[in-house]
């Protein structure tokens, strides 16, 4: 007997159907046909095993298992339930009725019971787009999937639970999310504030710029300044992600297997902060089975790399092109996936080996060689790749000590979304552009027009420090940025001071 049950393929973040044909006829033999890797070739013993707990038996007769299309290799145990229904509805142990309705995804233990798997939310939007009543899933994942509305989305415990549901032998209940709730819940609540941050006044400043037009950003500035408590702050000022951006991000986290059980869409921001002893392969994606890497991980929120000179330079150059793209292309012999990558890099650093090169009060004992060495880590291609290079001093004791109120992320954050909303109209017939970072040349020379005095100004500055064309570029962006947080239509000369100052690497003498 022939039957059909139908599962997915994880391709980068989005999904392909497959479908899975099992024939169950005279003979002895099992074949397992259609690009298999090895989890899923020894899937028939977890079956097998799964089958003697339930008191089923496997068929004493011959099976053929195909899984279209054959070009897609079929990888990971996510396939154990619709291979072990297949076999069960050809075995006619399990009406089949409405399993071609469903899309089935698990990873079966020995006694029957259903292990979560891996890109459960991409699988669930490629079921409703393709017209499937519903999906079923392991109870871990079922929130997950949830979020697709339209859906019916059953969460089981184990094989049992599915052979009843469609033998009508029991009643279950589709999972239910409301998504408004969980925004309205759980949307800009974080544990840290930027009233936490004494001092600092210009780095505030620095990143609210950055969030407000996406910009990356490098602080640097000696040990304990608060590099890293900045950083770790500027998710709470950027706009709460929207519908569409909480689906992509939680996509990605999906398919990383990074989301748990209690999950069911990413409502905050990521913020992803990797060792320096990152691999570049762990940071932008790949390997033998690609995978999203940090850089992905990232996608719609913040990289922060701290201690950027301390990373690898084979790990730092692979970020030039996913800066400039927004997207990061894997490509192996026999395929290519994309990951998306629209992060803010923001980077934080020590100016010299000794970390106390232009300290107010502390001697370096670095060499000027020394200085410009350890700086000289970080390339002249990475640096012009980001937007804002700000210095960071120590804060006195006064500061640190004044029990004054500071601003609040909120009262910043406002600042922030009246500055998007302005570059949302903007752009919004632009597809893939949403902030001034993603400018393309023919906008920049639309919208960041000069005003004579600016363009001085610009001129200036260009001939003394000996700016690149994409240091110019920069910013002109900036400058934008700082106009949009004014609600000014046009760039003036104060807007350009401002985004020049934010060059601080770029001035000469520096490094000693």
């Amino acid at each position: 007997m022939l039957i059909r049950t139908y599962a997915s393929a994880v391709t980068g973040i989005d999904a392909v159907t497959v479908t899975i044909e099992v024939n169950v006829s005279r003979g002895v033999q099992f074949f397992l046909v259609g690009l298999p890797d090895s989890a899923v070739k020894e899937s028939q013993h977890r079956i097998a095993s799964a089958l003697r707990s339930l008191e089923f038996h496997w068929p004493g007769k011959q099976v053929v298992i195909n899984m279209a299309p054959a070009d897609i290799r079929k990888e990971g145990s996510s396939y154990d339930l619709p291979l072990a229904l297949g076999i069960l509805a050809a075995d006619e142990k399990v009406l089949n009725n409405e399993i071609e309705s469903f899309i089935l995804m698990g990873e079966l233990s020995l006694d029957g019971s259903l292990q979560p798997v891996k890109g459960v939310l991409p699988i669930a939007l490629k079921a409703k787009e393709e017209g499937f009543k519903g999906v079923i899933v392991p109870v871990k994942n079922a929130r997950e999937a949830a979020v697709v509305g339209g859906l019916d989305v059953y969460g089981m415990e184990n094989l049992a639970d599915v052979v009843d549901f469609f033998n009508n032998t029991r009643k279950f209940t589709p999972v239910k999310v409301d998504l408004v709730a969980i925004f309205a819940s759980e949307a800009n609540k974080y544990d840290v504030d930027f009233s936490d941050v004494r001092g600092q006044e210009n780095v505030k400043r620095a990143l609210e710029v950055a969030a407000a037009g996406s910009h990356n950003l490098i602080m640097i500035g000696p040990p304990g300044a608060g590099k890293t408590m900045l950083a770790k702050r500027l998710p709470t000022i950027i706009p709460p992600l929207t519908l569409d951006e909480a689906l992509e991000t939680t996509k990605i986290h999906s398919v990383a297997g990074k989301i748990d059980d209690h999950t069911a869409l990413m409502t905050k921001r990521p913020f992803r902060s990797p060792h320096h002893t990152i691999s570049d392969v762990a940071l932008v994606g790949g390997g033998t089975y690609p995978q999203p890497g940090e850089i992905s991980l990232g996608h719609n929120g913040v990289l922060f790399l701290d201690e950027l000179p301390e990373f690898k330079r084979t790990v730092l150059e692979v970020m030039r092109q996913p800066l400039e793209d927004r997207v990061i292309t894997i490509s192996r012999a026999k395929s290519s996936v994309d990951y998306p990558a629209s992060f803010m890099l923001v980077a934080s650093m020590n100016p010299c080996p000794c970390g106390f090169h232009n300290h107010p009060d502390k001697q370096c004992t670095c060499s000027s060689g020394m200085v410009q060495k350890y700086l000289n880590r970080i390339s002249g291609p990475l640096l012009d790749r980001i937007d804002i290079h700000i210095e960071v001093v120590p804060v006195n004791y006064e500061k640190l000590a004044d029990s004054g109120r500071t601003e609040r992320s909120d009262q910043v954050r406002e600042r922030v979304i009246r500055a998007r909303e302005i570059q949302s109209k903007r752009f919004e017939s632009m597809k893939g552009i949403y902030s001034n970072a993603q400018m393309t040349p023919a906008l920049q020379r639309k919208y960041c027009q000069l005003d004579e005095s600016g363009g001085r100004l610009l001129k200036t500055a260009m001939d003394i420090r000996g700016l690149s064309a994409r240091a110019y570029d920069r910013i002109l962006k900036v400058a934008r940025t700082i106009a949009d947080l004014e609600a000014s239509e046009n760039i003036n000369a104060a807007h350009i001071s401002e985004a020049i100052n934010y060059r601080n690497l770029d001035r000469d003498g520096w490094a000693g």
